[in-house]
């Protein structure tokens, strides 16, 4: 820590090009996986020393919050990249909704899907997301948060392999997918859906899961994930379900605080907000690759026990 600190000398409203880059990477990186780039950012600064950007974070007015918004954006564009052809299909899909007044076709029911899910975080947001990182923004809090984000995805996986259970299917029928067996949990059920066949109303209760990601320490993403999963997705719709619902939940909080960056918060950081936004960017599209890949063939479990050790450290570490 004391090398981390005299390496990189942090006073004031500034940020230097190395913070901005490792900050960006991070960024990119954990707020897909179910790790909670929220925390992450309260806790990476305070083991590294960096305390003028965790002190600025609980600040009515902050220049880092402000620096935050710039990485969301660069994430929100690497999702954009990785998802363009069905975004394409999807913007495709609300035209020929609208005109027809059907949601039939799988992309028509999937825009609504994501639609009618962002509006609950959306509301949620703009009331309570000052008030909420004011409250929970703080190293210990964070800590403790991220323990409760690995008991979720914990809770998640045993109550999907129960209720499978409970529907008398085996474990050894593994169901395949672009020729890899699917994850053990993920045989097709009996009340189990796909992204062509889920209810509109369990989408809604998906995507609002995700506001629980507004407290540091809770994934947005895991949440989202982990209602998906109990919503009767499996692993890999469940995943690619939260990777779309992230791109206007981003991209719209980037975009709304956008502004901030060309006032006074944004003075002397500009330059290193871009530098970071980039290495988000690249981060958010590299992680969404792999992580699709990931959940075709397995699970939250790793996700769950780095959250509990890494929280009970950091816990154990702050109190």
């Amino acid at each position: 820590m004391q090398l981390a600190t005299t390496l990189i000398a942090t006073h004031g409203n500034h940020i230097s090009y190395l913070q901005a880059i490792v900050l960006g990477l991070l960024q990119g990186v954990t707020e897909l996986f179910p790790i909670s780039s929220l925390g992450h950012s309260v806790l990476i600064p305070a083991l590294l020393g960096w305390h003028n950007l965790v002190g600025s974070q609980t600040a009515d007015t902050s220049f880092f919050l402000t620096f935050v918004v710039g990485l969301h954006l660069g994430t929100a564009i690497g999702l954009i990249l990785y998802y363009r052809r069905t975004w394409v299909t999807l913007a495709g899909g609300l035209v020929s909704s609208v005109k027809e007044r059907s949601i039939a076709k799988p992309a028509q029911r999937l825009i609504w899907l994501l639609i009618l899910g962002t509006i609950p975080v959306g509301v949620v947001g703009l009331v309570l997301e000052h008030t909420l990182r004011k409250q929970f923004a703080k190293p210990l809090s964070a800590s403790i948060f991220l323990m409760v984000n690995g008991l979720i995805l914990f809770g998640a996986e045993l109550l999907r392999r129960r209720s499978l259970a409970r529907a008398g299917m085996s474990t050894a029928k593994g169901r395949h997918t672009k020729g890899r067996a699917a994850a053990v949990s993920d045989e097709v059920a009996t009340g189990t859906y796909n992204l062509e066949t889920l209810p509109l109303s369990r989408g809604v209760a998906i995507g609002a899961s995700q506001i629980l990601g507004l407290i540091a320490g809770i994934s947005r993403s895991g949440a989202n994930m982990a209602a998906g999963l109990l919503g009767g997705l499996d692993h890999e719709d469940a995943a690619q379900f939260s990777f779309l619902l992230a791109t206007p939940v981003i991209l719209a909080a980037a975009l709304l605080k956008l502004p901030e960056l060309f006032g006074p918060l944004g003075n002397g950081i500009r330059g290193q907000c871009l530098v970071g936004a980039i290495a988000a960017g690249v981060a958010g599209y590299f992680s969404v690759k792999f992580l699709v890949r990931w959940f075709e063939t397995k699970t939250l479990w790793p996700f769950a026990v780095y959250c509990l050790i890494v929280g009970g450290a950091c816990a154990i570490y702050f109190s």
